[in-house]
C-alpha cells in the first residue's frame, strides 16, 4: 500500500491548492494511517470501513493527540479517499458524514505595545547577527506575515523604496507594507551586514543563518524563544505572536477588517473577526477598570 502514496503525493502537488506546510501534513498523516493499517494486518484500502478509521481516531486520541490533530488527519484522511476513489482504487467513500471533533479555539496571545518595544530592542546593534535579528522581528511585527513567509523572502520580494513586500503562498500572492522603523532595520541589514552572511554570490534568499543557509522555522523559533527571555516577558511568545499583535494593534487604532484581512492573506473574513473580538474585549476591559459607574 506504501506505494499509493507517491501518487497521492503527486495528487496533492498538482490538483490541491495546498501551503507546503499542510502538504507535508498531509503526506505525514496518511503514512502514518497506512503504517496503522498495515500493523492491523489490513493490506486492501478497498475493503476499510468508516469504523475502521473511527478506530484510527480512537488509537490517535488514545495516544494523547489533540484535538486539533485529529482533526486535521480527518482531513487528510478524507482528501485520501477523494483520490482513491478518483483512481477506482475504492468503490466508496468511508468518510462521508465523517464528523470531525470540535475543537476550543483559544484566544491568540497578544503582547502589549510596552512588551513589544522590550522584545523588539533586545537585538544587539553591533553584531551581523544583531542586525539581521533586529530587521527579522520589525519586519514581522510590522507586516503580520508568518515565520514560512518570513524565512521564504527573496531580496525580490522587498521593494525598500516604496516600502513593501510581496509574500508567496501556494498561488496566491499578496503585496503587503510596512513603515519607516522596518524600513531602517532593514537597509541596516541589507546594505551592511548581509554580505556577511552571504556564501555564494547567487544567493537570493534575504534572511541567512551565520553558515549562510536559508534560516528554518526551528532556527527562529530558537531566536524569539532566546529574546523573550533576556527580555524577562513571563508570557509564552511564539513566532506568531507577533502576527496576532500586528492585527489586533492595527484594529485597536481604527484599522478596518477587510484590509486586516488582505495583509494577513487570510481567504476567509470570518477567521480575521477574532482579532476584532480581542479589540472589543480589551477596550471593555479598560471601561471596567476605568469608568467610576461600571
Amino acid at each position: 500500500m506504501y506505494e499509493i502514496i507517491t501518487d497521492f503525493s503527486n495528487f496533492l502537488t498538482t490538483e490541491k491548492n495546498l501551503s507546503a506546510n499542510t502538504l507535508e501534513s498531509y503526506k505525514r498523516d496518511i503514512k502514518q494511517y497506512i503504517n496503522y493499517l498495515t500493523e492491523n494486518n489490513i493490506k486492501n484500502l478497498a475493503i476499510t470501513t468508516k469504523t475502521t478509521i473511527i478506530t484510527y481516531l480512537i488509537y490517535l486520541q488514545n495516544k494523547g493527540k489533540a484535538t486539533s490533530t485529529i482533526s486535521r488527519n480527518i482531513a487528510s484522511i478524507r482528501c485520501f479517499y477523494q483520490f482513491l476513489l478518483m483512481n477506482n482504487q475504492v468503490t466508496k467513500d468511508p468518510t462521508s458524514n465523517l464528523e470531525s471533533p470540535k475543537t476550543e479555539k483559544k484566544a491568540p496571545s497578544i503582547l502589549t505595545l510596552t512588551e513589544i518595544d522590550t522584545l523588539l530592542n533586545q537585538p544587539e546593534a553591533t553584531s551581523t547577527k544583531g542586525i539581521r535579528d533586529k530587521a527579522m522581528l520589525e519586519l514581522l511585527y510590522a507586516t503580520g506575515i508568518r515565520v514560512s513567509e518570513l524565512i521564504s523572502l527573496t531580496i525580490d520580494d522587498l521593494n525598500l523604496e516604496m516600502g513593501y513586500i510581496r509574500c508567496t503562498t501556494g498561488s496566491k500572492e499578496r503585496v503587503v507594507p510596512f513603515g519607516s522603523v522596518a524600513l531602517q532595520a532593514l537597509k541596516d541589514y541589507i546594505e551592511e551586514h548581509r554580505k556577511y552572511l552571504v556564501k555564494t554570490k547567487s544567493e537570493v534568499i534575504l534572511f541567512l543563518n551565520c553558515q549562510g543557509k536559508p534560516l528554518t522555522r526551528q532556527g527562529f523559533w530558537k531566536i524569539i524563544k532566546s529574546y523573550t527571555k533576556k527580555a524577562n516577558i513571563e508570557k509564552t511568545i511564539t513566532p506568531h505572536t507577533l502576527r496576532h499583535s500586528f492585527a489586533t494593534h492595527l484594529i485597536q487604532n481604527g484599522a478596518d477588517l477587510k484590509s486586516v484581512q488582505e495583509m494577513l492573506g487570510h481567504s476567509d473574513i470570518s477567521t480575521t473577526q477574532v482579532y476584532m473580538n480581542l479589540s472589543k474585549n480589551k477596550i471593555k476591559d479598560v471601561y471596567n477598570k476605568t469608568h467610576p459607574r461600571a
